[in-house]
């Protein structure tokens, strides 16, 4: 999976703030949006930053997956073009682009305990391979925490 930083980050890493700690902050750094996690990870070994790390930052809204800021910043640059679509084809698209950072922010709230569902929800890359993982998800958490996700994907 590749991230790259969102504006709450920048301005994070810019205010020094101490969500960032030295460690992640040298981690953060890397994440540009073409390398992977494993690359960022294989470059900061010797400083101890493990994948709990990078999940804590994806968690706290300071980086977001590639394919998610691409959506978001098509999105921005023409937001009159999704409200004159009819649903159809890009109905699918629309309900994943909500629901992925409903289940990511919920898997990651897991710890290592939900690490490879996590893991899967990010590798998602359309709307049934999320809408497939939600039965998982929701024995992870519950009935109650899955709710909205479950409602993101219906809408």
């Amino acid at each position: 999976m590749k991230y790259a930083k969102t504006e709450a980050g920048q301005q994070a890493f810019k205010a020094r703030s101490a969500a960032l700690t030295p460690r992640l902050r040298s981690a953060f750094i890397l994440f540009d949006g073409k390398k992977t996690v494993g690359e960022v990870l294989a470059m900061t070994t010797g400083l101890g930053v493990i994948e709990a790390d990078i999940q804590h930052l994806v968690a706290a809204g300071l980086l977001e997956g590639v394919a998610r800021a691409q959506a978001v910043t098509a999105l921005e640059e023409s937001p009159n073009a999704v409200a004159a679509e009819p649903l159809s084809l890009s109905s699918a698209q629309q309900r994943y682009a909500r629901a992925w950072p409903i289940a990511t922010k919920i898997t990651a709230g897991l710890g290592l305990r939900g690490f490879r569902l996590n893991l899967a929800v990010e590798a998602a890359t359309g709307y049934e391979q999320l809408r497939d993982l939600l039965p998982k998800i929701r024995e992870a958490v519950g009935a109650d925490k899955a709710l909205p996700l479950e409602q993101a994907l219906r809408e």
